[in-house]
């Protein structure tokens, strides 16, 4: 039997060190997970932790990699059986509602068929910013799912809604997406 796999893009936010925690605990319930970094994500983390938590490479905009013949960011497009991006900036939101390209996490988002589930991650102002709810509601509009975010102390020392959902949260989100089975959840728009 073959496993789902996941494709997992890290943004460029403080909350990419729960993504760490976040590929080891999909790992561990036998997903193939294959995390894809952005710049901006570099400059919080290592792909040396996700290639050793997935057992997979990782793809940066630095290293786009070929897998045989394909350019690597369409072969996982095609392999997805879901696009999850825990945590997901304001930034990458924007790309994606606006149908940008210009690394290989967004271009995986337009190449790919699979379910797409977003963890936003944000200081609470930036959450709540017209542009961005417009964002995320052209995204919903697209069958894109939310989980999040969470109310609580925000690194950037506001209280607010912004945080990353719960790693067990984002996890079981995933499984029922997968499954086929979503109940509706409080963290879910």
């Amino acid at each position: 039997m073959t496993r789902p796999t996941i494709v997992l893009g890290v943004t460029g936010s403080i909350a990419s060190y729960k993504a760490a925690d976040l590929t080891s605990r999909l790992t561990k319930r036998n997903f193939d997970v294959h995390v894809v970094m952005t710049q901006g994500a570099l400059e919080f983390m290592t792909p040396l932790c996700f290639q050793t938590l997935s057992r997979n490479p990782v793809l940066t905009p630095r290293r786009e990699g070929y897998e045989h013949w394909q350019p690597a960011h369409i072969a996982l497009a095609d392999r997805a059986s879901l696009l999850l991006i825990a945590p997901a900036t304001a930034n990458i939101i924007a790309e994606l509602a606006n149908g940008m390209a210009n690394h290989p996490l967004t271009e995986i988002a337009l190449a790919t068929l699979a379910p797409v589930l977003i963890a936003p991650a944000m200081n609470g102002k930036m959450w709540q910013h017209p542009a961005t709810q417009k964002n995320v509601e052209t995204l919903r509009v697209r069958g894109v799912r939310f989980i999040g975010p969470e109310e609580g102390l925000l690194a950037c020392g506001y209280e607010g809604v912004g945080r990353l959902w719960s790693v067990e949260g984002i996890v079981e989100c995933a499984e029922n997406i997968l499954s086929g089975n979503e109940p509706a959840s409080p963290g879910t728009l």
